[in-house]
């Protein structure tokens, strides 16, 4: 076991369930996890929490389930994944003239050109949770992704700024301090999936990151290297479920149940003559169900998100064929069967299903390489970008911690109530090998996600 490295801590807070992942990084480079918890989560609708004291609640269960997990475990500061549809982007440029030309430029110029960005005007009520750099020029030369060591009198980028709603942000920061805990860094979720499920070939190649969680679908595009734009689309599973409860007035729990065990993306690959029996409320007689119609109701609303998806690519010029690593579904919703058939038919590109388990030391439990836990374990690898570039405070002393059984491969499943379908060990062995994210992107990008907090460090 490598205890020269941090155990550092994810925390996802979703619309249907909130994960806690504690990782360490092994003498591999790859991710042990020493603790994992979930709970059901109520108070958040559509990726932003609005009941403080609901969400209190399932953090808190979630946390109790990671330390009965591993009781060595000693969980203090978290990376907390934002999303909702308050979460706006925007491109700006920046430049610096240089005090020193006689010397090469340095990592503290290319800070201080990123916290200058944090002086962008922006709406009120609005607050700057992220600048990434895209692509820098060093005097008349473009397009460099790394100026570190260049000469030049004149340093400038174009930017990506994430911003998000003050009362948003300040509601997770609460739920989470009253919880326990301490927020060491809100990442935006459509880019701790990324850093999940893809590899420094599809950074190269150009793909567009397409999470669908529980209350958001969360859209990350990269082309030649570089975050060219992301979006968080209001509608995801939650929405599904409730078409299907309004269409074919069921419960909700039913909703749910149906669209796991029969539910697919397509039409035209259900069967016409299947139906689902219902039992009937009070005394009422048995609903039977088509699978037929199921599967319309699911169709109408996985293509409708799809096309946002296409408007968004169309809105930076990358819908036609331009993305050649094409398009990565993952989030609980990428479980729905016939979702990759449907994504190529609406948008037009190639599709597959982005697991998080690259990533993993082997043997790990399998339940932690579903798509449904891409965002917490992108949050851990977010951590150790932070931890491996100097740019936050870690403690010195690193606990000894093992691995414990209970998430060791044994051949057992841990349930999962959020889970759709349970994605096949041939299916995921098809994958190919994709090398760490953040480890290659750091090269390509200087401090990719810097802190506002670091000026205080």
């Amino acid at each position: 076991m490598n205890n020269e490295q941090p155990i550092i801590v994810g925390l996802d807070i979703g619309t249907t369930k909130i994960a806690v992942i504690a990782g360490r990084k092994n003498e591999f480079g790859k991710l042990e996890i020493l603790g994992f918890g979930k709970s059901n989560s109520n108070g958040v609708k559509h990726g932003q929490v609005l009941n403080i004291d609901e969400t209190i609640k399932a953090i808190k269960s979630a946390l109790e389930n990671c330390f009965a997990s591993n009781p060595n475990l000693d969980v203090k500061d978290v990376y907390v994944g934002i999303a909702g549809h308050h979460i706006k982007s925007l491109q700006t440029r920046g430049d610096i003239v240089r005090q020193k030309t006689e010397e090469e430029i340095t990592q503290k110029e290319i800070d201080q050109l990123i916290d200058d960005q944090y002086k962008t005007y922006i709406p009120a009520g609005d607050q700057i949770i992220d600048v990434i750099p895209q692509e820098f020029t060093v005097d008349n030369f473009q397009n460099i992704p790394n100026p570190i060591g260049y000469g030049g009198v004149k340093i400038g980028a174009n930017f990506h700024i994430i911003t998000g709603d003050k009362n948003a942000i300040k509601n997770i920061n609460r739920s989470v301090e009253k919880s326990g805990l301490i927020t060491k860094d809100l990442v935006l979720q459509p880019l701790a999936s990324s850093s999940a499920v893809m590899g420094q070939e599809d950074l190269e190649a150009g793909v567009a990151i397409v999470d669908i969680g529980g209350g958001t679908t969360d859209l990350a595009v990269f082309y030649e290297g570089i975050l060219k734009h992301t979006a968080v689309i209001p509608f995801a599973g939650e929405n599904i479920t409730n078409d299907i409860k309004t269409g074919l007035g069921v419960l909700k729990t039913q909703a749910e149940q149906m669209k796991v065990q029969f539910g697919s993306a397509l039409a035209n690959e259900a069967k016409a003559n299947a139906y689902i029996t219902i039992p009937g409320l009070r005394g009422m007689p048995a609903k039977e169900i088509s699978v037929k119609n199921l599967a319309n109701i699911i169709q109408a609303r996985m293509s409708e998100i799809m096309d946002f998806v296409t408007y968004h690519l169309k809105q930076v010029g990358l819908d036609n064929k331009a993305l050649n690593g094409g398009i990565i579904l993952t989030g609980g919703g990428s479980q729905l069967k016939h979702l990759i058939q449907l994504t190529e038919y609406v948008t037009g590109l190639n599709a597959r299903i982005g697991f998080p388990n690259e990533h993993l030391a082997s043997g790990h439990i399998e339940e932690l390489a579903k798509p449904t836990y891409s965002t917490c374990i992108g949050l851990i690898l977010k951590g150790y970008d932070d931890y491996e570039h100097n740019r936050k405070q870690f403690e010195k002393e690193y606990k000894k911690v093992e691995v414990p059984d209970g998430l060791k491969h044994a051949g057992q499943e841990v349930p999962d109530v959020s889970s759709v379908e349970v994605v096949s060990e041939a299916d995921m062995n098809k994958r190919k090998n994709l090398t760490g994210f953040w480890g290659k992107f750091k090269d390509r990008i200087i401090d990719l996600f810097k802190e506002e907090e670091d000026k205080h460090l």
